[in-house]
């Protein structure tokens, strides 16, 4: 497949392992797709995320929120039974104190050698294909991943862009408009 994608495409992927590293993550997400595509320097696509509000630095912040446990909302989870303390409790009685924190057992390390990629970001690249397809290119540019990113929709890249109030629709126009210029 990848022999279908573009250098900038390819920059996409590579610089995704690069900012897994940087945030210290042992797997490639859709998050560092989308960190990644905003990170192409003169990239119509970069310009269009950027027009819509999304800059690399908003989307780490968002990142680190939703990764690190500040979403979590000790007394909503009371409501529905969860102790959140109780959880963190156990989980560390099991593994270790500190499991659970930013700099913990097996986090605060980069992570060396090959980084996988979540089944969501496989899904990513392969949505990136089928979006090729329908819009008669071929090759896989930059572009086509940030329309995978949408069309998957689930994963973390998804989260930040509606955390920042993305219209999904409109951008997916943006971008498509960007491809065909």
């Amino acid at each position: 497949m990848f022999e279908r994608f573009t250098q900038e495409a390819r920059q996409v992927v590579v610089s995704s392992q690069d900012e897994a590293r940087l945030l210290r993550h042992h797997y490639i997400g859709t998050e560092h797709l989308l960190l990644a595509l905003l990170d192409q320097a003169g990239s119509p696509t970069a310009a269009v995320l950027a027009r819509h509000g999304l800059t690399r630095e908003a989307a780490i912040e968002a990142i680190h929120r939703f990764t690190h446990g500040d979403g979590l909302d000790a007394a909503a989870l009371g409501t529905v039974g969860i102790d959140l303390d109780a959880v963190r409790d156990s989980v560390e009685a099991a593994f270790g104190p500190g499991t659970l924190d930013v700099s913990g057992p097996g986090r605060g390390r980069e992570p060396k050698g090959h980084i996988p990629f979540t089944r969501r970001a496989k899904k990513v690249l392969e949505l990136s294909l089928r979006e090729a397809v329908v819009l008669k290119s071929g090759s896989i540019s930059d572009g086509h991943i940030a329309l995978g990113l949408l069309r998957e929709g689930d994963g973390l890249a998804a989260k930040v862009l509606s955390d920042r109030g993305v219209d999904f629709a409109v951008l997916r126009q943006d971008i498509t408009t960007a491809l065909a210029a």
